[in-house]
């Protein structure tokens, strides 16, 4: 589909934010028809005979609408709540500072904190199917009355039992090795041109992620099989080992040890799709994993050795607490990689780059939540009504009952600290929005006091943004040091116990707070299954929770397989397609993005070539790159890439931003009055500050004062239409499209 070819007029491209909103809210209007892409990503224009098609100075308004991309369904948004570790950890390996020296390191040990991920995934499974069902549940009369459904494996030979429920763990690394394989849309028709920016940030167009996806998934399952026949073999050989035994559990350290290694060679790993041969490698260690599989169950069920039947299943409890020894390991080394002493630049990195480290920790602690509420909330279904203390006493692993009892503890310490923080900053933030109020709204009359009084708060809160970081590294360092006492569990310890003899807290109280932990995990988990579900239905929800799916899923799956799909490999190249056509068929182009949009045509103008940048303009507003990419991303924006996005549109930028915006800011200046651009720096003319609201008094026409937008687009905004207006003007001088290079 095309639209109307009136050539010569400019196109005004707008792309939203993480709003996900139609084509009609966009473009401001209410007849829209698509003109280029699908039902996911496609491009919309007025339909021609409406009589509100332009936009400001008779431009051609056109719209890009992504937000089913990240988003798609109810099923796809409620896999994202499930997925959520694996997007957190892949998300971290692009947080890497920039610097090359720690780069390899860095990507190691994301990955191998990814890889533990896995491992947990498998072994939360394992936990509830050979644990507390083919363990436990199975041996005790009580558990399997009534249950007619589990009941005909009871009295079975151990062996038959294990061998049966280790079908489930083996049916649900199939389900998500299936979901991470499904065959996607082909990207070939998005593929952007062979451009050179120069910067990380414009290598977008070229992310052909598949291959490494493809290596790190034969990868990841093949761990994942060998997990769980680690968790066989050990309760196996606990009554005595054997020849056959022995083999097999050094075959699968070797794997296990294989899969570890080939993500500790980045090089290796990362070469080029070309290269086929770490393909069959690769392959062939998951081919053998899963033969290794077939190989243990057959052990399993034909041994004819008696079992340790102890308390609980043997090697469950060693391998669990070994597994958050290393996450805990590999977390502490991922921050004195990142505190490793180097050339630092003031305010390009928030903490030294430790918030790399937070969204990793972060990962870890939603996973380790996850598993040890399922454990929990399957030992409670299996106990009946047995008291809470005896449940904790004889159910789960002691592993699962420090995390939670962790887990709580970092969730109240950073709520306290974040009530303090909140109370010792308000102060100055208040000052500084009364300064911005006194300065934006001279000599108001005596009764809008109470309105300004409702701007100076929001402007107050939105400067908290700053403030969150130094949280998340704060409930990082806590969750790893939760992960941490897990060992304590080896000893033989429980958190009540410990407390009771450390501070004189009653056991009994510790207990309700770890019974209470894990019921406030599946309290979390329920309500991000609800907010996925409104985010995917009602827009307005969307814009407060769509942020960390649209910004998670923007980066390519690099560290984890099982993370959620990039939609930046599709959505920058066929912006940078769509511009191109234009270009060529000779309309000057006026890209405007709202919020998370400005980062993808900040991409976008990374990939164009000269040719096509210099008859494009850039309008910006409510945009994060500089507030929170440049931040948490600094391997990817900085200054010497903003700079040459604005060189290749010949400065043609114009950055909107409001001071009541918890998100976007300014991306070169914070000067707020308009500055004129200087010969040195033309950049001093691109970021201009919007009064917001427009007044504090309520105009004659109207019962209520004008809105405060914050981090809304507002596209009829007087500020946003004169910005347009000016944009267009700049590009009037081009009326002929260039000549391709011959």
């Amino acid at each position: 589909m095309s639209g109307p070819d009136t050539s010569g007029d400019v196109v005004e491209l707008r792309v939203h934010g993480v709003s996900g909103a139609n084509a009609e809210e966009v473009l401001g209007l209410r007849q829209t028809a698509q003109v280029a892409g699908d039902r996911s990503g496609g491009f919309y224009r007025p339909r021609p005979r409406c009589s509100d098609s332009a936009g400001a100075h008779g431009v051609t308004l056109e719209a890009y609408r992504w937000g089913d991309l990240p988003a798609g369904t109810v099923a796809r948004a409620l896999g994202l709540v499930f997925l959520l570790p694996f997007m957190l950890v892949n998300v971290t390996i692009w947080m890497r500072p920039a610097n090359a020296g720690s780069e390899a390191m860095v990507r190691s040990l994301c990955r191998l904190l990814a890889l533990t991920l896995t491992a947990l995934y498998v072994l939360a499974i394992a936990g509830v199917a050979l644990d507390l069902v083919g363990w436990k549940c199975l041996n005790s009369s009580n558990c399997l009355a009534g249950r007619s459904w589990l009941s005909w494996l009871g009295g079975r030979p151990v062996g038959l039992r294990l061998t049966v429920l280790a079908l489930v763990p083996a049916t649900a690394i199939g389900l998500i090795w299936r979901i991470s394989n499904r065959p996607g849309r082909p990207f070939e028709a998005f593929r952007a041109p062979e451009q050179v920016s120069g910067h990380r940030l414009g290598e977008v167009g070229q992310w052909d992620a598949e291959p490494l996806v493809g290596r790190l998934r034969s990868i990841h399952v093949a761990a994942a099989f060998a997990t769980l026949d680690l968790t066989l073999l050990l309760a196996r050989v606990a009554a005595g080992a054997t020849a056959a035994g022995i083999a097999l559990t050094v075959a699968t350290a070797v794997v296990l040890a294989a899969c570890v290694g080939s993500l500790c060679t980045p090089p290796l790993i990362d070469r080029a799709a070309t290269d086929r041969r770490l393909d069959g490698i690769t392959n062939a260690l998951r081919t053998t994993a899963i033969v290794l599989t077939v190989l243990v169950l057959a052990y399993v069920l034909a041994s004819p050795r008696p079992w340790d039947e102890r308390h609980g299943l043997p090697g469950y409890d060693t391998i669990l607490a070994g597994l958050f020894v290393a996450q805990t390991t590999l977390l502490a080394a991922l921050g004195v990689v990142l505190l490793r002493p180097r050339n630092r630049r003031r305010g390009a990195r928030p903490l030294f780059g430790l918030g790399a480290l937070a969204i990793a920790a972060a990962g870890i602690s939603v996973a380790v939540a996850y598993s040890a509420g399922l454990v929990y909330r399957a030992a409670d279904f299996l106990d009946r009504d047995v008291p809470t203390a005896a449940g904790i006493a004889a159910g789960p692993p002691r592993a699962y009952t420090w995390v939670i009892f962790g887990f709580l503890r970092a969730v109240l310490i950073t709520l306290v600290v974040a009530g303090l923080v909140v109370a010792i900053s308000r102060r100055r933030r208040r000052r500084a929005a009364e300064a911005i109020v006194a300065h934006d709204y001279p000599n108001p009359p005596a009764q809008v006091r109470p309105r300004l009084r409702q701007v100076q708060d929001a402007i107050a809160r939105a400067r908290f943004t700053e403030k969150l970081v130094s949280l998340a590294v704060l409930f990082g360092c806590l969750a790893g040091l939760a992960t941490a006492n897990t060992t304590i569990g080896l000893l033989g310890e429980f958190p009540s116990d410990l407390v009771e003899r450390s501070i004189g807290l009653p056991a009994e109280a510790v207990t309700f707070s770890i019974a209470f932990g894990s019921w406030l995990i599946a309290a979390i988990i329920i309500g991000l299954i609800i907010g996925s579900v409104f985010a995917y239905r009602t827009i307005p929800f969307r814009r407060h929770v769509g942020v960390l799916w649209d910004l998670g899923t923007f980066w390519p799956r690099a560290a984890h397989p099982f993370a959620p799909p990039c939609y930046a490999e599709r959505a920058v190249p066929e912006l940078t397609r769509r511009v191109t056509y234009l270009v060529e068929s000779g309309h000057p182009v006026l890209l405007t993005g709202h919020s998370h949009g400005s980062v993808l045509l900040a991409a976008t103008v990374l990939q164009l070539p000269p040719e096509v940048g210099c008859r494009v303009a850039l309008l910006t507003h409510g945009s994060p790159l500089r507030r929170l990419y440049a931040r948490l991303f600094p391997a990817y924006v900085d200054d010497a890439a903003l700079h040459d996005i604005g060189r290749r549109v010949g400065w043609r930028w114009v950055n909107l931003w409001r001071d009541t915006d918890p998100i976007g800011g300014w991306v070169f200046s914070a000067h707020r009055s308009p500055q004129a651009a200087t010969d040195s720096d033309p950049a001093d003319a691109v970021d201009r500050r919007q009064r917001d609201p427009r007044d504090v008094v309520t105009p004659a026409s109207d019962s209520v004062p004008p809105p405060i937008h914050g981090h809304w687009p507002d596209e009829a905004d007087e500020a946003f239409t004169e910005a347009v207006r000016e944009l267009v003007q700049r590009l009037g001088g081009w009326t002929k499209p260039p000549v391709a290079p011959g």
